[in-house]
């Protein structure tokens, strides 16, 4: 299973590193595994963390115009 860096990761769903960032900082999606390399923490990705966002991003985000309003009732 191939392994993604969160760069990668938001160039695969098409959106802003710093989107896909402030989304883990806001707790809106949860924090893939971090490895300890070079004295320095870095996020690792997998496909099951990319399909979570990418589900994430279907129900609350669209591009150009971000959050999607909220349902009518």
């Amino acid at each position: 299973m191939p392994n993604y860096s969160t760069a990668q990761v938001a160039e695969k769903l098409a959106v802003h590193k710093a989107t896909l960032i402030r989304w883990l900082l806001d707790g809106k999606v949860k924090e893939p595994r971090r490895v300890k390399q070079v004295g320095q923490e870095i996020r690792v990705w997998n496909e099951g963390d990319v399909e979570r966002v990418r589900k994430y991003k279907q129900e609350n985000y669209r591009k150009g115009r971000g959050r999607k309003p909220k349902p009518k009732r």
